[in-house]
């Protein structure tokens, strides 16, 4: 077949095809049932799940909350307190509460479109200014274990040792689990800080995406969720890879399972291509489109960026007028 190659200003679009399925396809998750807190979008009184939320208003002048829910209630599978200021601290120093759980249902946490799945979980909530209901604070989450101590030591200065709470992170891989519809990612520690309204989740991350046409897997380093924005970012050496034998690579790609796309952004250090085959579509700066639903790609470049195409088919590509 002859090789046909071509270079596009603005718009270059590819089909997917067929190929060879790159890795073993994980199980897929289980169903996930929403508590009562999650159905009423904020924690409720009296519901037997034990929940924490944490208020962020952002500069758009919205209110999002982040809730943090314990699904157990029995007393061998984990704990939930909330440890207060003690007699010598500032009537304003922040509230702490502690989840554990080491039932099948975890700490569940709701981080915009995220489902965020842990045995552990501290969260640090500010006070609250004025007459405002709810604040801000942060959400530390990993595997690990809480308990109740028999004793309170003496001598000990923290606030967790003196409410009488011991805590041990023990941060392993695959242990924090994100659902996002038919995407399942995986990660071993999540850090929310109001500060910047980001949420981390350090890897290395796995990545599934169940599809009955195009499964699609993959890594990255670390994601970040951008409560403001509402955008979730797959960062550093992100890599897409679909049963039909496309490979995506990236810096940094934002995804939406909801919209069915993911967004590969490129930067002269770090290009983003999407290969299939002999098929190659590759920028230095813009972003490529990855339409997951219909299996294409397109790419629009930043000023001054490059788009490059190499192409072993019959059929010219596609370049917009």
């Amino acid at each position: 077949m002859p090789e046909r190659r071509a270079l596009a200003v603005l718009l270059l679009t590819l089909a997917l095809g067929g190929g060879v399925w790159a890795q073993d396809r994980a199980s897929a998750p289980p169903p996930v049932t929403p508590t009562a807190h999650e159905q009423a979008g904020r924690c409720v009184e009296g519901i037997e799940q034990t929940c924490m939320d944490l208020v962020r208003r952002s500069k758009d002048g919205q209110e999002r909350r982040i809730m943090v829910i314990r699904t157990g209630s029995d007393d061998s599978t984990g704990i939930y307190t909330l440890c207060t200021p003690q007699e010598d601290e500032p009537e304003d120093a922040p509230n702490v509460g502690v989840f554990s759980e080491s039932g099948a249902g975890g700490i569940r946490i709701i981080i915009d479109k995220n489902l965020i799945q842990a045995p552990l979980a501290m969260v640090t909530q500010q006070s609250a200014e004025g007459d405002q209901e709810g604040s801000d604070g942060k959400v530390e989450a990993s595997s690990g274990t809480a308990r109740f101590l028999d004793e309170v030591p003496e001598g000990q200065i923290d606030r967790l040792s003196r409410c009488g709470v011991a805590v041990e992170r023990q941060p392993r891989p695959g242990t924090v689990q994100v659902t996002q519809g038919k995407t399942r990612l995986t990660g071993q520690t999540l850090d929310y800080d109001g500060a910047d309204g980001i949420a981390r989740i350090a890897g290395p991350i796995t990545f599934q995406r169940d599809d009955q046409a195009d499964p699609l897997s993959g890594e990255s380093k670390n994601i970040e969720i951008n409560v403001d924005t509402e955008a979730t970012l797959l960062v550093g050496d992100v890599v897409l890879r679909s049963k039909g034998g496309r490979v995506s690579k990236a810096g940094r790609v934002e995804y939406d399972d909801q919209a069915n796309t993911a967004r590969l952004y490129a930067t002269p250090e770090q290009p983003a291509e999407s290969v299939r085959g002999g098929d190659v579509l590759r920028i230095t700066d813009g972003v490529i489109v990855y339409n997951l639903e219909k299996n294409e790609v397109y790419a629009n470049a930043g000023e001054g960026g490059n788009i490059s195409g190499e192409f072993l088919d019959e059929a010219a590509p596609y370049i917009a007028p």
